[in-house]
């Protein structure tokens, strides 16, 4: 993107857009008031009644904005249970919002109101770490993002050419969990918009997320054949002494194809310690650099279950699948990117952006052939984790930089059908 950094002005602020921009920066304390609230209501992926009660409040929050808000179902899924039957699970319904649908420049922004942190999880309150830093869960990760995106939606409302773009905004209550219920809506969004905005965190240095990983969720279910551990110990076939074998033979994948990693992160089975464990489920997630790396990928889960299958009395089965293909820094991907670094520089911002083995919404809109920039959030860190923290000023500061790209793109600026095109040439 060389070329068009140098070959394109600096980006100068009309005195409508400072205005606009300057409305944002009163917002602050009302904004600190709003998320302490949303992140002290624990949301997490399968908490159906905290999930209920955040889409509430997010409905009564973007009713504010023009448009059509509905609340679309999502498709089934389906879930491993500890006792190793495979049961479909409903998924909450997401929100969206549609404005301006028929407006010749379109726009999808996403977000998420699912956090990792279940129903019983002890981190559930906000706490102020510094002056300017919020920990909390889902501070970060990304109620602070969905802030941002209203506020600047908002504001971009009240500018002069907002009637020139369309958008959709898509909140979804599974993306933590690799959005199977909501990837359909995604991927009808992103084929119908120009460009993509998620709201995922950036780093607490304003670092951006830049090309990702693609990634994949899978449950490996062995069964053996229970007996007394000590009276006819040699009659059974022991599921998690199998599972323990795969797991290793899995684990020695790693670091034989560049970029692709291999995470067994829970095992389930057994019970009483005198009887032969006759049930063992393995969950893991995989990450890769390149589509190509899937079938590879397949091959060796294929050789895996295989091998298991040749130890008498065990049989295993693979369930699940991959969740999100990977997001290079493409041509169109690189040119909004640098949308964002110009809009910054106009704002006295440093914005920069690094490879992520991070996925998130963003691969699935440029699976779609959207291009997009998916760490348009607050700053912040450790999320995942109950150290999880936000900067607080960022929560305007974000939401000034959102606003300014929202602008330029609707006055001509940012030319969202060249971006569009650049990821038709050189499609995913």
């Amino acid at each position: 993107m060389a070329h068009i950094e140098n070959t394109i002005s600096k980006l100068k602020l009309s005195e409508q857009e400072q205005l606009v921009l300057g409305n944002i920066s009163k917002l602050q304390n009302a904004m600190q008031e709003k998320l302490i609230d949303w992140s002290e209501i624990n949301s997490g992926s399968h908490n159906k009644d905290g999930l209920k009660i955040m889409r509430a409040k997010l409905c009564a929050a973007f009713s504010k904005l023009p448009g059509q808000l509905s609340e679309p179902k999502l498709s089934m899924g389906k879930i491993v249970q500890q006792d190793g039957n495979i049961q479909d699970i409903e998924y909450e319904p997401a929100l969206l919002l549609s404005v301006r649908p028929d407006a010749d420049i379109k726009i999808v922004l996403t977000g998420h109101y699912d956090t990792v942190f279940p129903q019983n999880s002890h981190f559930q309150e906000t706490k102020l770490l510094e002056d300017d830093i919020l920990g909390g869960p889902g501070t970060a990760d990304m109620k602070g993002g969905i802030l941002v995106m209203l506020e600047a939606l908002k504001a971009f409302e009240a500018s002069a050419n907002a009637h020139k773009i369309g958008y959709s905004v898509l909140l979804s209550p599974d993306e933590e969990i690799g959005s199977p219920g909501s990837a359909a809506i995604l991927a009808t969004l992103g084929s119908k918009s120009h460009i993509g905005l998620t709201y995922e965190p950036s780093l607490a240095d304003g670092s951006l997320a830049g090309a990702r990983k693609g990634s994949g969720n899978f449950a490996i279910i062995i069964k053996g054949l229970a007996a007394h551990a000590g009276r006819e110990h040699h009659l059974g076939r022991n599921a998690i002494n199998a599972m323990a074998r795969l797991t290793v033979a899995m684990d020695e994948l790693n670091e034989q194809r560049e970029g692709v990693t291999f995470n067994m992160a829970k095992i389930d089975g057994g019970g009483a310690v005198n009887i032969v464990p006759e049930l063992a489920i393995g969950r893991f997630n995989v990450r890769m650099l390149d589509a190509s790396d899937q079938k590879w990928i397949s091959e060796k889960l294929a050789d895996l279950v295989a091998t298991a299958n040749m130890e008498e009395g065990i049989s295993a089965e693979l369930t699940g699948g991959f969740t999100r293909p990977p997001k290079p820094m493409a041509p169109a991907n690189a040119l909004v990117f640098d949308w964002v670094k110009r809009a910054g520089d106009a704002l006295g911002l440093t914005v920069s952006w690094k490879p992520s083995g991070g996925v998130c919404e963003g691969n699935n809109l440029w699976a779609s052939g959207c291009p997009n920039v998916d760490t348009l959030g607050v700053r912040g860190g450790e999320i995942h984790s109950d150290r999880e923290y936000m900067v607080l000023s960022s929560l305007t500061e974000r939401a000034r930089l959102s606003a300014l790209i929202l602008m330029k793109i609707a006055s001509g600026e940012f030319d969202a059908k060249q971006a569009k095109n650049l990821a038709i040439t050189h499609r995913p």
